[in-house]
Parts: C-alpha cells; sequence; structure tokens
C-alpha cells in the first residue's frame, strides 16, 4: 500500500543520516577464497507471514547454490523495521541488503550517501525484467539505488451481475462511462463507491484524468517541475468535478472512509470500486468472502478522454518495497549478486506462493492462476507507463496540500483553477 512519510518523521531520519560520516561501518571486509556472510533486514516478521517464508525459501536456495556465501535475515514487524533502519543510519551500519519504499521514503538515505546505484544490475542481470514505470520509482539524480520487489496498479473494478442487470458493458471512453452512470443512477444503483474521509483514495480519480487528457508524462513534469497550473491539468479537475455532478458517488462519500466504501462495493450496494490491486484476493482467493461474490466481478482499465493523450494501458500505481544495497557493505559485489538472485525468484514464485504481484514480468502461461490475476499480471507485463501515485511523488507538505486540494476540488469548495493555483504554490514551498 501507499506509504506516506509524515514530515516529522523525515525531518528525524534526516537529522540521523547527518551521523552517519561519524560511524565506523567495521563490517569485515571479503577475501577471494573466504566465506562471505551478507546481512539481509526485512520488514516481514516471522510469524504469520508468507513472504516471510518466500524470503527464507530463496534464502536457502541461494546458499545451497553458492557455498561459502551466508545470508543472515533479521525480520522485523514493519515499524520497527522502519525504527531499526533510521537507528543504523545514524551509525553507517545498515546491513549489506535491505528493504526501502520509493520517492519520499528513499530520499535521505541517498542524500546520506547510504545506499548504493544499483544500475549496474539494470544494464546486465535484471535488463529488461521489470515493468515499465516501476525502477524510475527508485531513481534520483539520473541513477537508481533500489530495485523493486512488488507492485500495485489501480483497476476500475466492477460488478458484472449489475452491470448485466442494466444492459451495460465497461466503458471505454469518458463519455461512455458518463453514460453508464446516467443509467445506473436511473435504476436505483449507486454508480461508485468512493471513500472521501480518505482523500487518497480521491486522487486516483484525479490522477487518472490527469493521464487521459495529458498523456503519460504529464503529472511527473508538473510535480517534478513545481508547475501544476498546466491547461490540462485544469481539464483533469474540470472533469473531476463533472462526475460529482452526475452523482457517480455514494451519497455522503465525502465522509465516508476507504473501508466503508470497499463494504459497500462487497455488499454489492454499488458497480464500481476504484482501488489497488491488494484487494485482489478479495476477487479471487480470500476463503472468508463467498464465491459467489468473487464470481461477479471483473474489472476494466480507466476509460479513455476524447482527444485526449492517454492510453488504457497507462496505469495509475507504483511499486512497494524495493531492494538496497549499502553503500558501506564489504560485500557489496556479493550483495548485489544476491539481490539479482532474489529479484528473479521472487518474480517466478511470489504470486503463486504469497499472492502477490511483483514489479517484474511474470509469464502467466506457465503458472495456474485465477483468472482475474491472470488478467492483471497480462495488463502489467504489456503496460506503456505505471506512473506512481501523486502523494508519494511528492514532498511531505506539498503530499498533505494536495489530499486537502483533492477534498475541496471533489466537495466543490475550489474552482479547477484555484485547486491547480494552490497546488503549485504548496510544490513551489516544498522544495
Amino acid at each position: 500500500m501507499k506509504i506516506r512519510i509524515p514530515a516529522a518523521a523525515a525531518v528525524m531520519l534526516i537529522a540521523a543520516l547527518l551521523l552517519a560520516a561519524c560511524g565506523s561501518g567495521e563490517a569485515p571486509a571479503a577475501n577471494a577464497g573466504e566465506s562471505v556472510t551478507i546481512r539481509l533486514m526485512s520488514p516481514w516478521p516471522h510469524i504469520g507471514s508468507l513472504q516471510n517464508e518466500l524470503v527464507e525459501r530463496i534464502i536457502e536456495e541461494y546458499m545451497d547454490e553458492h557455498p561459502g556465501v551466508t545470508v543472515s535475515l533479521e525480520a522485523l514487524e514493519n515499524e520497527l523495521y522502519k525504527d531499526r533502519l533510521k537507528v543504523l543510519s545514524a551509525s553507517n551500519a545498515l546491513p549489506d541488503v535491505g528493504f526501502t519504499w520509493a520517492a519520499g521514503f528513499l530520499d535521505p538515505y541517498v542524500e546520506g550517501g547510504l545506499f548504493t546505484p544499483l544500475d549496474d544490475l539494470l544494464e546486465d542481470e535484471l535488463g529488461g525484467q521489470f515493468v515499465a514505470g516501476t525502477t524510475e520509482a527508485y531513481e534520483k539524480n539520473g541513477m537508481t539505488y533500489a530495485v523493486p520487489v512488488e507492485l500495485n496498479i489501480v483497476p476500475v473494478f466492477y460488478n458484472k451481475d449489475i452491470f448485466a442487470r442494466c444492459g451495460l458493458v465497461p466503458p471505454q471512453t469518458f463519455d461512455d462511462l458518463k453514460e453508464v452512470i446516467r443509467r445506473l443512477n436511473e435504476a436505483g444503483v449507486t454508480p461508485i463507491a468512493l471513500g472521501g474521509k480518505d482523500a487518497w483514495t480521491l486522487s486516483f480519480w484525479f490522477m487518472y484524468l490527469v493521464d487521459r487528457v495529458g498523456g503519460a508524462d504529464l503529472l511527473d513534469q508538473s510535480i517534478a517541475m513545481s508547475r501544476f497550473t498546466d491547461p490540462r491539468i485544469v481539464e483533469a479537475a474540470r472533469l473531476t468535478q463533472e462526475l460529482v455532478e452526475l452523482d457517480a458517488f455514494h451519497d455522503g462519500f465525502m465522509g465516508m472512509s476507504n473501508e466503508e466504501a470497499k463494504a459497500a462495493f462487497m455488499a454489492e450496494k454499488a458497480a464500481m470500486f476504484a482501488i489497488g490491486t491488494w484487494e485482489v484476493p478479495n476477487y479471487t482467493t480470500n476463503p472468508n468472502v463467498a464465491e459467489s461474490f468473487k464470481d461477479k466481478i471483473g474489472f476494466f482499465p480507466f476509460p479513455l478522454v476524447e482527444g485526449g493523450k492517454g492510453e488504457l494501458n497507462n496505469w495509475i500505481g507504483g511499486p512497494g518495497l524495493g531492494l538496497f544495497v549499502a553503500e558501506n557493505s564489504k560485500v557489496k559485489e556479493e550483495a548485489k549478486q544476491f539481490v539479482a538472485y532474489f529479484v528473479k525468484k521472487w518474480g517466478e514464485r511470489a504470486v503463486t506462493e504469497a499472492g502477490i504481484i511483483p514489479a517484474t514480468k511474470v509469464n502467466t502461461r506457465s503458472i495456474h492462476l485465477p483468472r482475474m490475476f491472470s488478467d492483471l499480471l497480462n495488463e502489467l507485463r504489456t503496460a506503456n507507463k505505471v506512473t506512481l501515485y501523486a502523494d508519494v511523488q511528492m514532498k511531505p507538505v506539498a503530499a498533505e496540500e494536495h489530499y486537502t486540494l483533492v477534498q475541496a476540488l471533489f466537495g466543490g469548495a475550489v474552482s479547477p483553477e484555484e485547486f491547480a493555483r494552490r497546488q503549485e504554490m504548496a510544490l513551489i514551498k516544498s522544495r
């Protein structure tokens, strides 16, 4: 799921990094013919974690295939992991290999010189392995400081039974979507479940409209250059408000949480729900969800806007965790070899053994999966671009303002022009 870094936490981390130069980083160097120990730290604890089980199996296989190499694993719960990473960074004693999140989380570690670039892996052993647009989330100043292992995108899930009863098919264009909304309202069915209290879910709709109006790179460029008043962004904001005016969402949706919206969709009280693929197990393999419901759920890509530059195979989403190698590791080359091995094995087995969509391309013809899982993996394999969530791309202050503004946009409290102008000001201030 998306990672939000509070401003206070970011400040604490940067302060910790300033102490890094004082650390000794005295890990023993590896000499030819000597045994090597690679220290690995992960945010998946030992108990009740399919991810951890997979990590341990990959480690065992690696050590079996590489005599003389020992991979020592320290597995911690998610929040404890983050705290431990901060403590270790302060003394320049990071593990040889660890997991990191992208974008804002990555910045202080890169700025502190704690992660080593991994571009050589992308150009060699891992070349062509990743879904388009995933490795860029770990790129800073033209170099890549981690490689992703997991990925989520945001499809529009829909209830096939409701659509069939109303004589509807998945929309291909924005005009089609508006017609679907109109006919669902006429039938007394809420078109779209959406929890406006959690602003990041609102942002999905706006981000997709930015892409469909202005193309795959507009959002990235606008955030990077702190220029948000582009007419195409203003048009996307206008179309966002048009959906609200069409009664596309639940009555009172601005006061609903995402969990409440999810419950409404799963109770078949709404026909559509745009959410990340972390929800796919609820529509495929979760034993606690009725098979009769799972059979009714399909998905479609966000529709095209007539005259826009976006493409159906442009997705909003982003990688979750990625692997880094510590800059001061005394077994840096061995650590890189392990990372390359891990990424390949993880990509082959994450789907079938842990229900995770990896950031690497998966040959769905070689494994048996639920149809929806196979279809989503095929979409990722042929994706033109996966655009990282806007709030993750932005620095913390600008991201918080984005939540406020997108809620104001959906609530009709700001015009599209004012929304764009104020977001640009927040981006400039947070540079």
